[in-house]
């Protein structure tokens, strides 16, 4: 149902991470030196709900900025943004088709979903529940990467969806294309040594699991 590093497959999904209209709202956010990060392309058959992690409620990154339960941001600073992801749609996607749900603000709270209730319909933050991204093909959905998200149950009528999916982030931040078995800075030697330790030794030299962006 994905396949990554779409931007290395396909001309037209190059053409579309460079899209003006998108980088026009990204690059205030980001920088003007921000650069993808991951570019998966999705498309679930219609009476297909799925199985992929994207079904609970989830954040693609962070929390950026880690805050304990019971502490809220303060509304009079900024929230900064280190990286978000844009759903260019390739065909309509309405409610029954299990169209991604977000909740609005719940960035701010500094943690991941709670746990327990990755799939409960009626999950909250600060008073405001889960609003479906209903879409038309050709629009643009945009999100920052620590918001809560999934994508909500199909009902009769599910038509699937389809849609390409670019994740951008600030300049200091890795980009996730390829796993980093494939992509790193390391000489023969020294992978050499990181693989005859321990798994910790192979992370801190940046030799990593795959995970979301890069599978």
């Amino acid at each position: 149902m994905f396949r990554y590093a779409m931007l290395n497959r396909s001309a037209a999904a190059q053409r579309a991470c460079a899209n003006p209209r998108l980088l026009t709202v990204i690059e205030p956010l980001l920088g003007e030196d921000c650069h993808v990060i991951a570019n998966t392309a999705w498309r679930n058959p219609a009476g297909h709900p799925g199985s992929h992690g994207g079904q609970n409620w989830h954040i693609d990154a962070g929390p950026h900025v880690p805050l304990p339960e019971g502490v809220t941001w303060p509304a009079e600073i900024p929230h900064p943004v280190f990286a978000l992801g844009v759903h260019i749609y390739l065909q309509d996607c309405a409610i029954e088709d299990g169209s991604t749900g977000v909740i609005p603000g719940s960035h701010l709270s500094g943690r991941p979903p709670p746990k327990g209730r990755h799939l409960d319909d009626e999950l909250e933050y600060g008073g405001r529940g889960v609003m479906p991204l209903i879409v038309r093909v050709g629009d643009a959905g945009l999100f920052v990467s620590d918001i809560w998200h999934r994508r909500m149950p199909t009902r009769d009528g599910d038509h699937g969806r389809f849609f390409l999916q670019v994740h951008y982030g600030r300049r200091d931040i890795a980009q996730r294309l390829l796993t980093t078995a494939d992509v790193n800075q390391l000489s023969a030697e020294a992978i050499a040594r990181a693989e005859a330790g321990s798994e910790r030794e192979r992370r801190v030299v940046g030799l990593h699991p795959a995970f979301f962006y890069d599978g």
